[in-house]
């Protein structure tokens, strides 16, 4: 899905604003916080269900793999994320159970 790739990308970047713009009103905090001590390093796209034209809503699961700067480790975050598309465009609704 696209908008995983692309909101990790922004995350990469730490562009707090393009997360914030592509979370699901319902579920949208009022702010991102972004480490500075995180560097996000690489992205693995392990599964999608839903998602196409046809659907409403769509699931991904990743692993998106990070260097910690102030802790001097290598992290992962494995999770599968939840989507749902208003009108035309697709949002981040929150990590599915």
């Amino acid at each position: 899905m696209q908008l995983m790739r692309s909101r990790y990308s922004a995350f990469a970047v730490r562009d707090a604003g393009y997360l914030l713009a592509t979370w699901h009103p319902a579920t949208r905090p009022a702010s991102v916080d972004l480490d500075p001590a995180v560097e996000w390093r690489r992205l693995r796209i392990c599964g999608l269900t839903g998602g196409t034209e046809d659907d409403d809503a769509g699931t991904v699961e990743f692993v998106a793999h990070y260097w910690n700067f102030a802790r001097s480790q290598y992290g992962r975050q494995h999770e599968n994320s939840r989507f749902a598309r208003l009108g035309r465009r697709w949002f981040y609704v929150e990590p599915a159970p």
